[in-house]
């Protein structure tokens, strides 16, 4: 049993960077990830724009065998977690593989694989359709994957909590980890759903932007002009230790994970609590679980998702939880950039918080030129800022009502 918990690596596969050394500048430089749709045919859909991960090649990363038989979530999940586990310095040869888990999550599984193998179905008949895929569809093989990739034989399940899965995932992992059960794992949340049936099924629920004649322009937390998020793809993986272990085999400590909170706002099927109830309580748990007071938090990366509800209900959730304190800190949506990674998103904007509390720097949102006055609190504003940050808070929430909060601070022995 262990009452700390440190994150000592980081794998970051995001539509501005392919590793955390470029996903990270490109976000302090305030670098756009979205244009326009490459991966299918976008013409006559409603929203054309998405935040793709450019360039990626999985055969060359993974091998073209290996490649072939992943969904495109799984691939992105297997580099992430492998720049991860290289970034923290664990060579898994030495370790005790009982005693590494895995919990990586994604919202929405293996869609491209389904709607690709569907059409062939259609069109050439069942006997054509890929024996790889039940395994490539299935949401718990980025975990599966990556436990076989890698080795690691201790705990390895995958949960789902929509759009706060990644936060999800961590936040189990740090609970395992206080359990006993593992010393390390590796954990957080993936995600590839641009294609045909997944643009067109969120246009339908109408929570796409369609700004499609400026889209580096579409995705604006908090500003009067936003009309809806952007989709976007890629991973976010941690490394989580006891900080034992993390002694034990001298690592370098990014930060400590102090604190994790989840509530349900028992709702509504999309659209967050008008009061921010729960998103407050998922807050306030977070803290308590953490030890820590309200006044204690120096940054929020906000779930800010560029969607007129999303953004004001959450400030409203701010408020209630901080009080007057919300205007003091200091609270960014990297969504502006990196687009809205659904079940991947908890795992990106994880490692975000733990490099603004190592790098002590606060990532900016862009796009933020006419601040709606209902969203009045300080939301870094297109350029980063240097700052220290002794603690930090990652938001996440989702779809069925789902919210997470990671409560990260500056490590201390």
């Amino acid at each position: 049993m262990t009452d700390r918990v440190v994150v000592t690596g980081i794998g970051l596969v995001t539509p501005i960077g392919s590793d955390r050394k470029s996903t990270w500048a490109s976000l302090l430089e305030g670098q756009s990830g979205i244009d326009y749709i490459s991966l299918f045919d976008a013409e006559g859909f409603t929203s054309r724009i998405a935040a793709e991960v450019d360039g990626f090649d999985a055969a060359a990363l993974l091998g073209r065998k290996e490649a072939k038989r992943l969904d495109r979530f799984a691939q992105f999940a297997c580099v992430a977690a492998l720049e991860a586990l290289d970034d923290a310095g664990i060579d898994m040869a030495t370790e005790d593989a009982d005693r590494v888990g895995v919990l990586i999550g994604s919202g929405v599984g293996g869609i491209i694989s389904i709607t690709e193998q569907h059409n062939i179905l259609n069109q050439k008949g069942p006997k054509r359709v890929s024996p790889f895929l039940i395994p490539m569809m299935l949401g718990d093989m980025a975990s599966g994957q990556v436990s076989m990739m890698t080795g690691a034989k201790g705990p390895n399940f995958s949960t789902v909590s929509a759009c706060a899965t990644g936060a999800d995932s961590i936040g189990e992992a740090l609970e395992m980890i206080r359990r006993g059960r593992a010393d390390v794992v590796i954990a957080g949340g993936t995600e590839a759903a641009i294609c045909e049936i997944g643009v067109a099924g969120f246009n339908s629920c109408m929570a796409l932007s369609t700004r499609n004649d400026d889209p580096q322009a579409a995705s604006r937390p908090f500003d009067s002009g936003r009309d809806g998020f952007v989709l976007g793809e890629g991973a976010g993986v941690v490394i989580l230790e006891s900080v034992e272990h993390a002694e034990k085999r001298g690592a370098t400590v990014l930060a400590e994970l102090a604190g994790y909170g989840a509530s349900s706002d028992s709702h509504h099927v999309t659209q967050p609590h008008p009061e921010g109830e729960g998103a407050a309580r998922a807050m306030k748990w977070a803290l308590g679980d953490a030890g820590l007071q309200p006044e204690d938090v120096v940054y929020i990366n906000a779930h800010g998702t560029s969607t007129p509800m999303n953004d004001k209900f959450e400030t409203i959730a701010m408020k209630r939880m901080f009080g007057d304190h919300a205007y003091n800190l200091a609270i960014s949506s990297t969504k502006s950039m990196t687009g809205h990674l659904l079940g991947a998103a908890g795992g990106i904007e994880a490692a975000f918080s733990v490099l603004a509390v190592n790098e002590g720097a606060i990532p900016p949102t862009i796009n933020l030129e006419d601040p709606d006055p209902d969203c009045d609190l300080n939301y870094t504003p297109n350029r980063a800022v240097k700052q220290e940050v002794e603690v930090a808070m990652s938001n996440v929430f989702g779809f069925g009502g789902h919210n997470s909060s990671l409560v990260f601070k500056s490590f201390q022995q």
